[in-house]
């Protein structure tokens, strides 16, 4: 009776978890990502879940950090990780690169995003490119996405949205904290991510748009990295920590000397579980490269009269 109950409880836990990666996965398609990611998905832990030959690649270097003796203390290592995003705040501004790669089969397609943030503020502004065969031969006008605390604007995204008015998004209420869904990362989000990094290694050094720069690998506590995080910024990534059925993250970070993140890489994988989703799982890559800090960076917010209060249809364009 005891055995009994027991597996009753880990079915239903293991029902929760399923329905709360569905969820997510119904948020994406919803969202940005168009025709790339298909309802009916789930997202489990990437570092269980990745290609073979990749996740046998990543553990056989990690080996070769670990045997190289370079010195790096897992602690020092797990600190440095973490204090990303207050590095961050501490240089100020900086010019972002972002790209989101889905990999189904023999399918990749990257949606590409450029353009600044304020990380005193803090508040960012991107221009994200979507590639013309995600959902048809219609050609796809660039998005302007505006990042603030718990708020994403989006202009020219949404089917009968205007084109001089904005859409407005509450990302905590967002099944994935908007990690995915917008079809680039909030760079500071992705930063703060790593303030629930664990099990980090020191890969070796490397050189990333002609820095110098350390390659750290790990996974991330979704659910620490929100507690860990400003209490502004809490929402998203508790709801994010919910609604991701393994509650981990795969990530890769290149910190250069004065520990500021120039690339961010974040890995996921989702998996099929609707008539319509991809017949094999599917990887997604989310990248955030950041440089010339310091940089000039102006972000407006929206005025209220500009915010579209209408119906969103899906997203076509």
């Amino acid at each position: 009776m005891v055995a009994r109950r027991e597996r009753s409880g880990e079915e239903a836990r293991g029902r929760r978890g399923r329905s709360r990666g569905a969820a997510v996965g119904r948020a994406v398609a919803a969202g940005l990502a168009l025709g790339l990611l298909m309802s009916g998905c789930t997202l489990h832990d990437p570092a269980a879940r990745e290609a073979p030959e990749l996740h046998d690649s990543l553990k056989s270097l990690s080996g070769q950090a670990r045997q190289a003796g370079d010195g790096a203390d897992p602690g020092q290592a797990r600190a440095a990780v973490r204090g990303a995003a207050r590095t961050l705040a501490r240089a100020g501004r900086a010019l972002v690169r972002t790209s989101m790669e889905t990999v189904s089969g023999g399918t990749r397609l990257t949606i590409h995003g450029t353009g600044g943030y304020d990380f005193t503020r803090p508040a960012g502004r991107l221009t994200v490119l979507v590639p013309e065969d995600a959902a048809g031969a219609a050609e796809h006008r660039p998005i302007t996405e505006v990042f603030a605390p718990g708020e994403l604007f989006m202009k020219n995204r949404g089917a009968g949205v205007p084109a001089d008015k904005w859409v407005r998004l509450a990302t905590a209420s967002l099944a994935d904290g908007n990690l995915l869904t917008s079809g680039a990362t909030d760079p500071l989000a992705a930063a703060e991510l790593l303030g629930g990094a664990r099990e980090v290694t020191y890969m070796r050094d490397e050189r990333v748009g002609g820095v110098r720069v350390r390659h750290y690998w790990g996974t991330i506590d979704l659910g620490r990295a929100a507690r860990s995080a400003p209490a502004r910024d809490r929402g998203p990534l508790a709801t994010a920590a919910k609604g991701f059925s393994s509650g981990t993250v795969a990530f890769d970070a290149y910190l250069d000397e004065q520990g500021r993140p120039r690339r961010l890489r974040h890995r996921f994988s989702v998996e099929g579980t609707g008539p319509s989703a991809p017949p094999a799982p599917m990887t997604v890559v989310s990248t955030v490269e950041l440089y010339d800090f310091g940089a000039d960076v102006a972000v407006d917010l929206p005025e209220a009269a500009d915010i579209y209060a209408g119906k969103v249809g899906s997203p076509r364009n």
